[in-house]
């Protein structure tokens, strides 16, 4: 078992499973992957099923039902900790995210407990967006920013990369968002807890094959949880600064 795993959720993603198990072993011989499949009604999971028995580097998570993104982390969350993983990756099926940035991932963790793929530091790095898709994205980042006071310049992206110290203090159990929407959760919780986040520049493509996940309820929940981190900061916008190491559950 490697010290690096990458947890890529799938759902009905037949076409992109092998194409980007492939980049991501070509990156390092010391990853692993494990892919969480909703039951895709497509063959997805008959596919990873074949990919694992052809290469014990991958690991594959069957789930009986669609769940969700958010609900698909968090399950491969809890096996990643279950095992002596030191680093845990986000990434999507669809080469959106480069498996290629990895190695800038793992540099960035050197001084960092968490780091942050931005798709806006320094410019605009987006591939294949349409402008409409592009401005929700940026006005998403902004109104995020305003209201939970995250410094981060793209903090609906889904490529990250954890130390197991980050998910062990938090209570995933407690973890209720899907989408955009468990993204910020999740940063906003590593945040509010004091551990060290890193921003790492990376090219976000759309997706080569397939079709989106997102939908209108998608936007909305992140609308709506944004509030939710607020009140539950109690409208602090900021970590305690009172010199506190990072611990405890929330």
């Amino acid at each position: 078992m490697n010290s690096a795993l990458v947890i890529i959720p799938t759902y009905n993603e037949k076409e992109n499973v092998r194409p980007i198990a492939s980049a991501v072993m070509a990156v390092s011989a010391e990853l692993d992957i494990l892919f969480v499949d909703d039951n895709s009604p497509d063959g997805t999971g008959d596919i990873l099923d074949e990919m694992r028995a052809e290469d014990a580097r991958i690991q594959v998570l069957h789930r009986r039902d669609k769940q969700g993104l958010g609900r698909a982390y968090i399950a491969g969350f809890h096996w990643a900790l279950e095992r002596d993983y030191k680093f845990i990756f986000e990434m999507d099926a669809d080469f959106s995210h480069d498996p290629a940035a990895i190695p800038h991932f793992l540099s960035a963790m050197a001084d960092a407990d968490l780091a942050l793929g931005t798709r806006y530091l320094g410019g605009i790095r987006v591939i294949n967006w349409p402008l409409a898709r592009l401005i929700l994205s940026q006005s998403a980042g902004l109104y995020v920013r305003m209201i939970t006071g995250m410094p981060f310049t793209d903090p609906t992206g889904g490529y990250k990369c954890f130390r197991r110290e980050v998910l062990e203090r938090i209570d995933l159990d407690r973890i209720t968002s899907n989408g955009y929407s468990f993204q910020i959760e999740m940063t906003h919780t590593a945040w509010m807890l004091g551990f060290r986040i890193a921003e790492v520049p990376i090219t976000f493509e759309e997706r080569r094959s397939g079709n989106s996940k997102m939908s209108s309820e998608i936007v909305r929940e992140a609308l709506r949880m944004v509030w939710k981190l607020f009140f539950k900061a109690g409208g602090r916008r900021r970590p305690r600064s009172d010199g506190r190491k990072p611990g405890g559950a929330v």
